[in-house]
């Protein structure tokens, strides 16, 4: 059985809750398997990206739908929506690089003697605005589909997979075209280089 995937959403700074998205009922607890991705509007102007939390949602549906091995728990995860300041602060804080980039992944990291919960904290993808939205301009796509693209990139960096050989960027790239095939988003990897 695929795995299901909810979002939420909240503005940074808020009480800390999260709401439902339109049509989600959370009246009961979330079943083994369920991917459930918060949307952190943290920093930058996101308006051009038409109606980026429904593209986030059909991203996080999409890829919860395709994974090879079902989610063994129910798991969590922030899609975190930045400026380039922000990005560059963090990649320059956590990688050394005084620069914005387009997608960073944080994994979840446990606190030493932490015990294994109920839920699993995979952790957050932070994107930066400015940039996904000169990438996308530069490579004539649709900056949603460029988001789209991001988001599932930086989820499976959580869920592990990664592109630091050949093999495993070229198995990484299939997925991700998979996964946005079912969104109608074209193949990323015929029009760019993996970010």
């Amino acid at each position: 059985m695929p795995a299901e995937a909810q979002l939420t959403a909240r503005i940074a700074g808020d009480d800390g809750t999260s709401l439902p998205a339109p049509g989600d009922v959370a009246a009961e607890p979330e079943p083994p398997g369920r991917l459930s991705v918060a949307l952190v509007h943290e920093d930058g102007d996101w308006s051009g990206f038409g109606a980026h939390e429904e593209a986030v949602r059909q991203a996080v549906d999409a890829l919860a739908r395709h994974l090879p091995t079902p989610i063994e728990q129910a798991s969590e995860a922030s899609v975190v929506l930045a400026s380039d300041a922000l990005v560059r602060r963090l990649n320059y804080a956590y990688r050394g690089v005084d620069s914005a980039t387009n997608v960073l992944s944080f994994p979840f990291q446990p606190p030493p003697g932490a015990r294994p919960e109920d839920r699993a904290d995979l952790g957050d993808v932070v994107l930066a605005v400015e940039t996904i939205r000169l990438e996308a301009h530069e490579r004539g796509i649709e900056p949603r589909h460029h988001l789209q693209h991001l988001v599932v990139h930086g989820l499976l960096h959580l869920l592990g997979y990664d592109h630091q050989t050949d093999a495993t960027a070229d198995a990484m790239e299939r997925m991700e075209t998979a996964i946005l095939a079912q969104i109608g988003v074209a193949d990323p990897h015929a029009v760019c280089a993996v970010p």
